[in-house]
């Protein structure tokens, strides 16, 4: 599995990204997915997930009411609009799998800055 990240950049506090998460051998239905960021000198969390339906999602407490997630599974793809930007969401942002194995590979990530 392949997962192939993209969409993030440099902006302003109080700017959007949309996010987008496309992979090649995996097919993301009938598996929940889910958006994790890393930030400098800090591990890898959970942003935010959708079930395999699309019906339910959940959101880290930070980022409620901020960040959207949501999959078009005819599209292979996932999508994480984030609006009002903060300094700390600066990370670089991956997704995969919810919840991932050892097995699961990453892929190369989309780094978000957020920077006046």
């Amino acid at each position: 599995v392949q997962f192939v990240e993209s969409g993030g950049g440099l902006v302003q506090p109080g700017w959007s990204l949309r996010l987008s998460c496309s992979a090649s051998r995996f097919a993301f239905t009938g598996y929940p997915m889910g958006w994790y960021r890393q930030a400098p000198g800090k591990g890898r969390e959970l942003v935010a997930y959708v079930s395999f339906d699309g019906n339910d999602t959940y959101y880290v407490d930070s980022v409620k009411g901020r960040f959207t997630i949501a999959r078009n599974d005819a599209k292979n793809t996932v999508y994480l609009q984030m609006n009002n930007l903060k300094p700390e969401d600066t990370a670089l942002y991956y997704c995969n799998k919810y919840p991932f194995t050892s097995y699961d590979h990453w892929g190369q990530g989309t780094q978000v800055t957020v920077s006046s």
